[in-house]
C-alpha cells in the first residue's frame, strides 16, 4: 500500500523537498572521496568507539585536528541508520530505506574504521579489546556507543514480534510492523507505550499516538479506535510549556492517557499488554488490544555497565558542562551512553559534538576546557502528517528555542523541517563535523528581535 507521505505533499510541501533533494546532490558531488586502504594499526591519537551520529561527528571533527591517519573508529554495523525518521516510517509517511546508508559511506575519508565490538575497555592503561581479539591502544578516547535496546525485558518479547498487531519504530527490525499494524486496524484498544527506564527521544512514544489518531481519522476508523498512552512516567512531558501544550491535544483528540503504568509482559498470541501500577508495586492490569506500540526498556551498553568508566548505573561518568571524564582526563563521552542530565536526541549529541570538539582542543595543548555546554536538546513533536511542536530546552527543562515566534503551537514549518531538513542536514552536515545545533540561529534570530 502507498504510504501516507500524500498527506504532507501540497505545493508547499513538495517545493520544500525537492529544494532539498538538488542541494544534496550538489553536495554529494562535491563530497565524493576514496576511502583510505591503509592496514588498521594498533595506536590512534584518537581512538573513537561507535558509529553513531556522535562518533561519526567526533570522528571528521577529530580528523581536522589531528589527521585522518590519526584517528580511527570501532564499529560492528554494516548500516548506519538516521533514527529520528522512524517515527514517520512507523506511520507509513517516509520509507524505511531512506533511513539508512552503507557504514562505509558515512566514515570520513581517510579514518579507519575498524570492523569490531569493543568488549573491554582499560582507561588505566589508555586501550580497549574487541572481539576479533584486538587491543588498541590510544592517547584520547571518545566514547560514543550509544544506548541498548532491552525489549527481552518484558515478558513475551522480542518473540512477540512474530504476531501481527504489534510493532515498535525503535528498531530497523520492527519499525515497518508499526505501519502494517495501523494498517490492519479495525477496532479496538490501540496502546502505546513509555518504559520505566531512560529512552533516547522520550517524546517519540507518543509522536506516534498522534499520528495513528490523525491516520484513524483519515481513514474512518477514529470512532472505532480507544486510543490509550500507557506511561511510566508521572506527566506527558517534562517540561511545562510544551505539557500544557500536549494536555490541550490530548483532550481535544479523546486520548486516554494513564500515568505510572510500566508494560511487563505481552501475550502476543492473545492480543493482550499486562502493566504493573508503579505506584502500587505488584498490582497487574490486562489490557487486550488491536494494536500495540512498543518502546522498549534501554540501559547502557553491556560493555560499560561493568568498565571502570561507568557511573553506579552504568554510564559513561562525564563533566556535564564539558563532557570529559571526571576520573580520566583523556577520556570523553558524547551522546546516549553518558549520564549527562538531559534527553537523549540526536538534536543534543549535534550540540555536544560542538562542546566536545572545542573541549578536546583545549586538553591536547593542556589549557582548560572554557566552552560549556548547557544541556541544549530537542525533540520535534510531531502531533500530525503535516503539523510539529518544536519543543527545544536545557538541562533545567526551560525553553531554549531558536525561533523567534511561539514553538508549543502546531505547526507546517516546523515538520518540514523535521521531515525534509532535518535529515538533509544530518547527512551532509553532522556527520561531516559542520554541525554543531542551532546555538548560531538562535543568536541571530535574537539580535534581530532585540
Amino acid at each position: 500500500m502507498t504510504p501516507l507521505a500524500a498527506v504532507a505533499s501540497g505545493p508547499r510541501a513538495q517545493l520544500f523537498a525537492c529544494s532539498l533533494r538538488l542541494g544534496t546532490q550538489q553536495i554529494s558531488l562535491l563530497q565524493l572521496h576514496t576511502r583510505s586502504s591503509l592496514a588498521a594499526k594498533n595506536h590512534y591519537e584518537v581512538l573513537v568507539l561507535g558509529g553513531g551520529s556522535g562518533g561519526i561527528s567526533m570522528a571528521a571533527r577529530m580528523k581536522r585536528r589531528v589527521g585522518a591517519e590519526n584517528v580511527a573508529i570501532v564499529e560492528p554495523s554494516e548500516r548506519h541508520f538516521y533514527q529520528p525518521i522512524w517515527t514517520l516510517v512507523g506511520a507509513g509517511a517516509k520509507q524505511l530505506s531512506a533511513s539508512g546508508r552503507p557504514t562505509a559511506s558515512v566514515i570520513p575519508s581517510g579514518v579507519e574504521w575498524i570492523k569490531a565490538r569493543v568488549v573491554e575497555l582499560n582507561p588505566d592503561k589508555n586501550c580497549v579489546h574487541t572481539d576479533s581479539g584486538k587491543e588498541i591502544s590510544y592517547k584520547y578516547l571518545i566514547i560514543a556507543l550509544g544506548i541498548q535496546l532491552d525489549y527481552e525485558k518484558i515478558k513475551g518479547l522480542p518473540e512477540g514480534f512474530d504476531h501481527p498487531k504489534i510493532g515498535s519504530n525503535y528498531s530497523v527490525k520492527t519499525v515497518e510492523k508499526t505501519w502494517k499494524a495501523l494498517q490492519d486496524f479495525k477496532e479496538g484498544n490501540a496502546i502505546f507505550t513509555f518504559p520505566n527506564t531512560p529512552v533516547k527521544c522520550a517524546g517519540a512514544p507518543q509522536k506516534i499516538m498522534y499520528l495513528s489518531e490523525a491516520y484513524f481519522q483519515k481513514t474512518g476508523k477514529r470512532s472505532k479506535a480507544n486510543i490509550i498512552f500507557n506511561t511510566s512516567l508521572g506527566t506527558i512531558f517534562g517540561v511545562k510549556k510544551y505539557a500544557a501544550a500536549l494536555q490541550e491535544i490530548i483532550q481535544e483528540r479523546n486520548l486516554t492517557v494513564n500515568y505510572k503504568q510500566n508494560l511487563i509482559e505481552v501475550r502476543a498470541d492473545r492480543q493482550e499488554a499486562v502493566f504493573e501500577n508503579l505506584d502500587k508495586p505488584g498490582e497487574t492490569q490486562v489490557i487486550s488490544y488491536e494494536m500495540l506500540h512498543v518502546t522498549p526498556p534501554m540501559s547502557s551498553p553491556d560493555v560499560l555497565k561493568t568498565s571502570p568508566v561507568a557511573d553506579a548505573a552504568g554510564w559513561v561518568d562525564v563533566d556535564k558542562e564539558t563532557l570529559q571524564h571526571k576520573k580520566y582526563p583523556n577520556v570523553f563521552g558524547i551522546g546516549d551512553c553518558t549520564n549527562l542530565p538531559t534527553s537523549k536526541t540526536a538534536a543534543a549529541v549535534a550540540a555536544q559534538s560542538g562542546i566536545l570538539d572545542r573541549t578536546i582542543s583545549l586538553i591536547m595543548k593542556n589549557q582548560k576546557p572554557m566552552k560549556k555546554y548547557d544541556g541544549y536538546t530537542s525533540c520535534p513533536l510531531v502531533t500530525g502528517y503535516n503539523r510539529v511542536i518544536l519543543a527545544e530546552f536545557d538541562y533545567n527543562a526551560q525553553p531554549l528555542e531558536t525561533f523567534p515566534f511561539d514553538q508549543s503551537r502546531e505547526r507546517l514549518t516546523m515538520y518540514l523541517m523535521k521531515a525534509d531538513l532535518m535529515p538533509f542536514l544530518y547527512w551532509n552536515m553532522m556527520l561531516r563535523g559542520y554541525w554543531g545545533g542551532p546555538a548560531f540561529l538562535r543568536k541571530v534570530f535574537h539580535l534581530g528581535m532585540s
